[in-house]
């Protein structure tokens, strides 16, 4: 289903990236592959956010910590199975969390980021996810908008962007809401206007992507060198992909709509 493959935009379309650059890297003859790096250090945080959470298994925050290793690590998994047995560790630990300390932001809100992993192994069953990562980001919102560069919003502004407005939450008025909220509070985090970039294409609305694509492009210089290190080598490679594909777009004319004669 098309919504459980989209709903985290970026974090998740990465995967599409990132074997791009691993084909590139071995026609090139890198070693090795971007792929590779990124996902040995989801492995190395994903060990060392277990060692912790073993030492210490009562503490709230290791139990998240742990919780968003495995949502991290899951990005990398290659196939349902590896998925869900990530996510699901990470719902479990998250939910630990929030037992012990039910005004954790970030507990809250890496059980939504875990329910959207599980998501995309279940195909329509990711319905059935959709009101608890609803529920998980807007309390994680409620405590902590500014977590993660404003995650919680930037998360449910997809999450009513993507999901199906019949049966589900999907609204374009909730989707702007959040998805410009997003870019108040962290206007420089490329992520946030790539998403509000991507979601006025999607609805038609050329010239505020336009506007929004030249404001994300008068801050990519600040945004390269404030974001900057192997933490963040995957979220640029999933970037700049991604904002030379809104530029292409917006540049190419605009398609005349289709007469009923041509329809047919």
């Amino acid at each position: 289903m098309a919504f459980a493959t989209s709903f985290f935009g970026a974090r998740i379309r990465l995967a599409g990236c990132l074997a791009l650059l691993a084909g590139i890297n071995q026609a090139l003859g890198d070693a090795p592959a971007a792929e590779t790096e990124f996902a040995a250090r989801a492995e190395r945080s994903f060990q060392e956010a277990q060692a912790r959470y073993q030492q210490a298994a009562n503490d709230a925050t290791n139990a998240w910590q742990f919780g968003r290793a495995c949502f991290e690590l899951a990005e990398y998994a290659t196939n349902h199975t590896q998925r869900a047995s990530l996510a699901e560790k990470g719902i479990k630990l998250c939910r630990l969390a929030v037992v012990r300390e039910t005004n954790s932001a970030p507990a809250h809100y890496y059980l939504g980021m875990n329910l959207g992993q599980l998501a995309r192994t279940k195909g329509l069953g990711a319905l059935r996810l959709v009101d608890q990562m609803e529920r998980e980001f807007l309390r994680a919102r409620a405590l902590d908008e500014h977590i993660d560069c404003a995650g919680p919003d930037r998360h449910l502004g997809q999450l009513y962007h993507n999901a199906p407005v019949f049966g589900s939450v999907g609204s374009r008025t909730r989707a702007r809401e959040h998805l410009k909220r997003a870019v108040e509070l962290a206007p420089l985090y490329p992520e946030n206007r790539l998403d509000l970039v991507e979601a006025y294409m999607s609805w038609g609305e050329r010239t505020s992507a336009h506007r929004e694509l030249q404001a994300l492009e008068a801050n990519w210089a600040a945004a390269r060198t404030t974001f900057v290190g192997e933490s963040w080598a995957a979220n640029w490679a999933d970037w700049e992909p991604r904002l030379e594909k809104l530029r292409k777009k917006i540049e190419e004319p605009a398609k005349p709509l289709a007469t009923p004669r041509e329809k047919q």
